[in-house]
């Protein structure tokens, strides 16, 4: 989070209850992992809230490695498949989409290079001003082609959704990047998380609009505006 640990926490406090109050609005099984994405942003901020408390209170420095692993892993290797794959899930079998299935084959290469990369090159968790920065040293190559992947896994999916009001979300997300990039560039993972973290309360509303027609297509169904 891009202010203070007590920020990151809070925001993880939050996000938990409106995580809970998603999940059980979720009327089956298929729906609970786009339900639940509140409460995982909920446990990758309490992470980073972690980060902070270890990069400014010497207490909590052994701390630092441990915690910016674990937030990295959310950033960095869940989210890619998480949201393909809990949008894939939203459609009932018979119609999901091939531009689906590869949004989610898109995602899985994502996980897996930036898996490989976290476990093999160091990193470092930097306090600098009212940011963190994390230092890594992936190799820059392939950096713009896998960061590409990486926006389309995470946004293309909500974009192409024709759940209803799953628009917002894609569009709320999208512009948070571009202003993430724009005046935060050097903090872009820590920032962008924040903001898609607080904008995933839109996450609530939309399950909220879930509704089941019959009990054939229980398990999953599209929400059309």
């Amino acid at each position: 989070m891009c202010f203070s640990a007590s920020a990151s926490f809070g925001a993880s406090v939050l996000l938990t209850a409106i995580g809970v109050a998603s999940v059980k609005k979720a009327q089956s099984p298929h729906q609970l992992p786009f339900a639940s994405i509140p409460i995982i942003f909920a446990v990758q901020q309490l992470f980073e809230g972690l980060v902070w408390l270890s990069l400014t209170n010497p207490a909590f420095e052994h701390y630092e490695s441990g915690a910016a692993y674990i937030f990295l892993f959310f950033a960095q290797v869940l989210w890619p498949v998480w949201v393909p794959f809990s949008l894939l899930l939203l459609s009932p079998k018979g119609q999901r989409s091939w531009i689906q299935k590869a949004f989610v084959a898109i995602g899985t290469i994502v996980s897996l290079y930036l898996g490989y990369c976290l476990l093999n090159f160091p990193i470092k968790a930097l306090h600098i001003g009212y940011h963190i920065a994390y230092d890594q040293s992936y190799p820059s190559k392939p950096a713009l082609f896998i960061g590409a992947l990486y926006l389309i896994a995470t946004i293309a999916p909500i974009l192409f959704s024709r759940i209803s009001r799953m628009w917002i979300l894609g569009t709320m997300i999208l512009i948070s990047y571009l202003i993430t990039a724009v005046f935060y560039s050097g903090y872009i993972i820590s920032v962008w998380c924040f903001f898609a973290a607080i904008i995933s309360v839109v996450i609530l509303m939309i399950v909220k609009k879930f509704k089941v027609p019959d009990k054939e297509s229980l398990a999953s169904a599209v929400y059309v505006n």
